[in-house]
């Protein structure tokens, strides 16, 4: 694990502290780690291309995307990031690729929703280029616009260098559902939040403003709150963006300085916490860079009708939807999210946002149990607005977070509103026959907030073992009917189940914890191979 107190540098800390979060480093800290889990590792070395950032010999950061043949990424250990492939000479980090040095990367997989990042120390090989990994995490599904890849022929043509951006160029940025930001930051000694940062960013197209030819504007959205991006800026105002045209391959990057916007007076739409104010000092754009091509998904968006409402906890309402056209929903396994999309008024951009499933496949519905956040534009709007019979748009049902083979054990870790996809791997369970062993443990502050308890009694029955957790219960609470133990569950109530070693745990909750359990099961002698997990 990372040996500091925090993994976040001041720049962060001061950017949650203007946001209103507090005390993220201990809540959070382990869920950032200084080597990658095999499911990162296996995650990278499947992608056709990652997104870097760095800075080049001048200093000026940029950003830009490293393609390669099928597993040109690899991973002899969990602390080491390596690339078997060239980098075009005319990619404005080619001599810093060349000569080493500090990188941010990002590993995005368009056409499943599913992103990583780390940052590290890059070095140059005879084959190809090596990273030394610092810190690595995992990333929520939202705001990322699905698209499947194919490879073409790479027809690179020299790149146009400028200061400004031309009309092409704008109007490119315009259309623009998908950008990725570069940012660093070097001020603090010896911490291994050190270096550069890669992050993605997306919405619905045209949401980053073109203010004019050296000026543009990036809403700033809910996220894990981390303020990686953001904290960089608070520290080292220099900037790197990268614009991709999907269909011709090229890619557009610009540098610049940025400035925050904490409190805009008049957002473009609503859930924008923030902006982004980039002024645009170079331009670099290389026609054809790439020999990948990306389609977006030609399945137009499926309606969905709201047919029932149904509250199950303080803030958690279960909301069950039908197709219009009549035809059953898209098939999906147990665990999988499920992007919608939604206008959040008459003169609102149209929001997409991904929630957990929260039963199993029925071939006649889906539902999704919500949690009402202060701060979540969509969940209140779900919550506060949308009434039966309102209609809203749906992807296919994606991710990747799911049951192990059929006759694996498993215990299912939840806390809070992670009880969501339980929910659907319980009923899974159960429709299958409740063959394989199985254990059900829940961690709720007490009975106002324990989401769909009688429901997993009833599904339990004899053939699945509860536990149930309640750190601080209420009086009307009774403990052995309600609940089975007053207070936090910890790994050490885990490993008490006496589960055997070939239990899977799957795990969803708050970062903290994830993170927490995640690595008690690990110190324990859990391979990591048999822990799996999904944060909110």
């Amino acid at each position: 694990m990372l040996d500091t107190a925090s993994p976040f540098h001041s720049g962060e800390v001061e950017a949650q502290a203007r946001s209103g979060v507090t005390d993220l480093a201990s809540r959070v800290g382990k869920f950032i780690r200084d080597y990658m889990p095999d499911q990162h590792r296996t995650f990278f070395a499947s992608q056709p291309f990652l997104v870097m950032a760095s800075a080049d010999r001048q200093g000026r950061p940029w950003i830009t995307m490293v393609e390669g043949p099928d597993g040109f990424v690899t991973s002899p250990d969990p602390r080491t990031l390596m690339l078997g492939t060239e980098i075009d000479p005319r990619d404005p980090l080619a001599d810093t690729f060349a000569t080493g040095g500090d990188v941010g990367i990002v590993g995005i997989e368009l056409a499943t929703r599913r992103r990583n990042r780390l940052s590290g120390i890059m070095r140059s090989t005879s084959e190809g280029f090596i990273i030394d990994v610092r810190q690595s995490f995992g990333n929520c599904p939202q705001y990322i616009n699905e698209r499947d890849w194919r490879r073409t022929e790479k027809a690179p043509a020299d790149a146009k260098t400028s200061k400004t951006l031309n009309a092409t160029q704008m109007t490119l940025i315009r259309a623009a559902d998908t950008m990725f930001i570069g940012s660093g930051q070097q001020d603090d000694h010896d911490s291994p939040a050190n270096g550069y940062d890669a992050s993605h960013r997306g919405g619905s197209p045209g949401f980053v403003e073109v203010v004019d030819d050296t000026r543009v504007r990036i809403p700033d959205y809910s996220g894990n709150n981390f303020f990686n991006t953001i904290g960089n800026l608070v520290k080292n105002p220099s900037v790197a963006l990268l614009f991709v045209d999907f269909e011709s391959g090229s890619l557009l990057h610009l540098s610049g300085h940025a400035q925050i916007d904490w409190n805009p007076e008049n957002p473009q739409e609503t859930g924008i916490h923030r902006y982004i104010d980039v002024t645009i000092t170079d331009v670099n754009e290389r026609p054809g860079a790439l020999g990948l091509r990306w389609e977006a998904d030609d399945k137009p968006a499926r309606q969905l009708s709201l047919v029932r409402k149904v509250p199950e906890a303080e803030d958690i309402t279960s909301f069950y939807f039908e197709p219009v056209d009549g035809r059953p929903p898209e098939p999906f396994t147990a665990g999988q999210h499920l992007p919608i999309e939604v206008s959040l008024g008459p003169s609102s951009t149209r929001v997409q946002r991904s929630y957990s499933l929260s039963a199993a496949p029925n071939g006649r519905s889906y539902r999704m149990s919500i949690k009402r956040e202060a701060q979540g534009a969509v969940s209140r709007f779900m919550h506060d607005v949308l009434q039966t019979g309102d209609v809203i748009d749906a992807s296919a049902p994606a991710g990747d977070f799911g049951l192990p083979g059929k006759d694996d054990p498993v215990v299912l870790v939840s806390a809070g509103v992670g009880i969501t996809p339980m929910m659907a791997m319980l009923q899974q369970i159960v429709l299958d026959g409740a063959r394989r062993p199985t254990w059900f443990v829940h961690s709720a502050r007490n009975g106002s907030t324990h989401a769909m308890g009688d429901e997993v009694r009833k599904l339990a029955q004899d053939h699945i073992q509860t536990r149930l957790f309640y750190s601080q219960p209420r009086c009307q609470d009774r403990i052995g009917r309600d609940y089975d133990v007053a207070g936090r569950l910890s790994v050490r109530d885990l490993l008490d189940l006496n589960t055997g070693t070939e239990a899977h745990y799957m795990l969803c909750g708050p970062p903290a914890f994830v993170a927490d359990l995640r690595d008690g099961l690990e110190t324990a002698g859990v391979p990591a191979g048999q822990i799996h997990f999904e944060t909110f």
